[in-house]
């Protein structure tokens, strides 16, 4: 299989898993349904259209090409919506199976929740029935998705997390020396606007890369870290109530 036809079927993949039909592909890109039909299957995808498919899905171009590497979900998985239903209703199942991911054992995972042996196997043969981890005696797991997860846009985790991530990760002090903030404004062209998207994109890759490095280390060496990176059109409320005023004199 080409590299070509590789991309394109882990973005079919991602359609599938999101819900997204060619009908609404064809609504994001202007076209009709039959001409992204033909474009797909003729493997014709040029990389503006598929950078703008990628903006609708809420993923990168990155993120698909690591989907696509090698036909499987190595790098980075998507979920079914029953899996995140699963764990969006029950914060405890979520929790555990984020720290399985990040190479936690179940016992340090017992110790981190304060689970009992019974709350501890309950969770993890959840996640067994889930496909998410494989359970083996005396509690060993195996997980069975990359540790970077493709939450669906608009699915059960996001709507149940984002806005309290939101709120938790901004309301804090960023003046310890293991935070970092910076803000900036500006008037930037869409060009500009796309080199910086680019530029997050490779920050992000970095990011992850050395959290996979990191992720067999003892959780003593390591903490857990948040990394929000964001722009968008945007106006201080304080300049937007002042248009139309007549300025001072």
């Amino acid at each position: 299989m080409s590299e070509t036809s590789q991309l394109i079927a882990a973005l079919k993949t991602v359609l599938k898993a999101r819900g997204v039909t060619y009908r609404h592909i064809a609504g994001a890109l202007r076209l009709s349904e039959a001409s992204v039909k033909r474009i797909l299957a003729a493997e014709s995808l040029s990389l503006e259209r598929l950078e703008a498919i990628c903006r609708f899905l809420d993923l990168t171009v990155y993120e698909l090409i690591r989907l696509a590497r090698t036909g499987e979900t190595e790098d980075v998985s998507v979920l079914t919506e029953v899996q995140e239903a699963a764990l969006a209703q029950n914060p405890q199942l979520l929790a555990c199976f984020y720290l399985l991911l990040n190479g936690w054992t179940p016992t340090r995972v017992a110790r981190r929740l304060e689970l009992s042996e019974p709350q501890l196997a309950r969770l993890l043969v959840a996640l067994d029935k889930l496909h998410l981890i494989e359970l083996h005696p005396r509690n060993r797991v195996r997980p069975l998705t990359a540790r970077t997860i493709l939450w669906r846009k608009g699915g059960a985790v996001r709507r149940m997390y984002e806005r309290q991530v939101k709120a938790e990760f901004l309301d804090a002090d960023f003046d310890s020396g293991d935070a970092v903030m910076r803000f900036e404004t500006g008037e930037l062209s869409d060009a500009s606007l796309g080199m910086l998207e680019k530029k997050i994109d490779r920050l992000v890759r970095e990011f992850e890369n050395l959290a996979d490095l990191d992720v067999a280390l003892m959780p003593e060496r390591k903490k857990a870290v948040g990394l929000l990176v964001v722009f968008r059109p945007w106006v201080l409320s304080l300049f937007s109530k002042t248009r139309g005023q007549a300025p001072p004199r």
